[in-house]
């Protein structure tokens, strides 16, 4: 599972991140600010995140309004695994379907700022070389920026 976690972390944060499972529990303490934790099972993958960003994630697992107090960086450089993935419309989505936009993603890093206007002009769709704006127009609006190349995709169910 540490392993697993730190496998999202660049090289300067690796040596110094905390390291938890998803309940909390506290697998390897850190002396930086960012704590790595593996993947929930399939959604997204394993990610580092400093202490904005896990403000991020509590509001968004609790489905509570977010704004952000500075801009922040959380990294996922190990990418979704094959059974992860997300919408890029809707922060509630579980699971591909033909109208949620879902993207496995490979290795990037992710932004957050205090003015989501400061995304403005910036792709929002996932079919673009480059960053794109994830999860506009909710509390939990970010910046992707993908760093490798994306892998194979889910496939979208249909009825």
């Amino acid at each position: 599972m540490t392993a697993e976690a730190l496998s999202a972390a660049p090289a300067g944060i690796l040596a110094t991140a905390t390291v938890s499972d998803l309940e909390g529990n506290i697998l390897r303490e850190g002396t930086s600010d960012y704590t790595c934790f593996p993947a929930p099972n399939g959604l997204a993958g394993p990610m580092c995140m400093d202490a904005e960003w896990r403000r991020w994630m509590a509001a968004w697992m609790g489905g509570k309004p977010f704004t952000a107090e500075r801009v922040a960086i959380a990294y996922m450089l190990a990418g979704d695994g094959p059974d992860g993935g997300a919408s890029n419309i809707d922060p509630a989505a579980i699971q591909p379907a033909t109208d949620n936009e879902w993207v496995v993603e490979g290795p990037h890093m992710m932004v957050i700022t205090p003015d989501p206007a400061a995304f403005a002009g910036l792709p929002t769709v996932i079919e673009t070389d480059g960053p794109y704006v994830m999860w506009t127009g909710t509390p939990y609006v970010h910046l992707m920026v993908p760093v490798a190349a994306r892998p194979e995709q889910r496939s979208v169910p249909t009825n």
